[in-house]
Parts: structure tokens; sequence; C-alpha cells
């Protein structure tokens, strides 16, 4: 039984963008495909008053900025399970063809009881896709966490959503990016060129094997 939905509509001012209503369309038809108990389900989409919308499954808890925002570096074995759940959630997107794009821990959300789910697919893309994205100071996807090939503007790959998801797990064990800097581009430039702190180093007593 569903008990909490969510609707999401677009924007007034999207309405009239072929572009991105072609877009919306093809990401939501590939959203409502994916079913997996570590991904914010999407139960319908249509359109209402000229204007698209998705419904989404509702998810009570907080998401993992907060939680790292209250607490600092977690715990590694809370850690470690958090990253599972992310790569059982990306796993799913992955055999369905689809590279999230957007892994940080604002776009998970964590239960009361622990269970993870996997938020916002809205910059998803196709794995056959071509998927460019960054050009010029442009970048598309979240700058702390985007990968090499994402700051490159070359094609994103599933491995793209992994290492993403490896930044969360620094950020969770550390209570820090491994990249900070005073622009966009500079931070997506330090994930090319620069090696992050090794998080032992932070956190001395971190298990060596992690």
């Amino acid at each position: 039984m569903i008990r909490h939905i969510v609707m999401f509509r677009i924007k007034d001012e999207f309405k009239d963008d072929a572009e991105f209503l072609r877009r919306f369309s093809r990401e939501a038809n590939a959203i409502l495909t994916l079913s997996h108990e570590n991904i914010v389900r999407a139960y319908g989409a249509g359109t209402y008053q000229g204007l698209p919308y998705l419904v989404m499954e509702y998810v009570e808890g907080q998401t993992l900025k907060d939680l790292i925002g209250k607490n600092g570096a977690l715990p590694s074995r809370t850690a470690i399970g958090i990253t599972c759940q992310i790569l059982d959630a990306l796993s799913a997107a992955h055999a369905h063809g689809i590279i999230h794009r957007d892994v940080k821990p604002q776009n998970v959300i964590v239960t009361d009881k622990g269970r993870v789910k996997l938020a916002d697919f809205g910059i998803a893309r196709e794995a056959k896709a071509s998927t460019v994205t960054f050009s010029g100071s442009k970048v598309f996807g979240s700058v702390h966490y985007i990968s090499p090939e994402q700051a490159k503007g070359t094609i994103t790959t599933e491995q793209s959503d992994l290492y993403s998801a490896g930044v969360c797990l620094y950020e969770m064990l550390t209570g820090s990016v491994p990249f900070e800097a005073d622009s966009a581009v500079s931070i997506a430039l330090m994930h090319l060129q620069e090696k992050p702190v090794p998080p032992i180093e932070l956190v001395p007593d971190l298990p060596h094997s992690l």
C-alpha cells in the first residue's frame, strides 16, 4: 500500500522549452522502470494544466548531508553500510542502462531505521546516450562530487557514479569533501589534477583495510 506520495511539477518557465520537455519525458519514462528498495520510487507521470509532472514516493528521513552536518565524520561501520546501499541502488539503475550523474549526500535519504534511498535522477541519462557534461565554465552535476570524466566533458559512464559514491564515502569518513576551492571550475580541475589527502591522515583510527 502506498501511504505517502509527492508530485513534482516543472516550473512554468520550462513549459515552452521543447528540449527540456523532451528530456523530462524521456527521463521520467526511464525512472519509472526502476524498482529497488534503495531508490526513491516513481509511481507515475503525466500532464496537468499543460505542465508535466512526476509522482514520487515520499520518504521520511534526513539527507546524508544533514546527517554528516549534525554528526561530523560517521563511524566507519555506519559509513560502509550506507555506501553499500548506495552501491546497491546504482547497480539496479545501471542494470537498466541509467546513469545517475549527480550522486551526492544531498541526494541520499537515510530513514530513522537506517534504510538508504537514492533520490533525484533529474539529470540522469541512459548509458547509451551522449553525455558531455562540462562546457566552458558550466558544470552539470555537483562539482564537489563529479568524476574526472565529467570535469573533462567526456562521455559519462557507470564508473562516474562509482567515483561520486567514493567521494560520498570519503566525506562520511572524514566529515569533509576531498577538494575545496573558490570556484566550481577550480574544484573540477582538482578532481582532474590533484590527489585527496588520504582519509587515514585526517582520521588516524580508521581501519587500515578501509
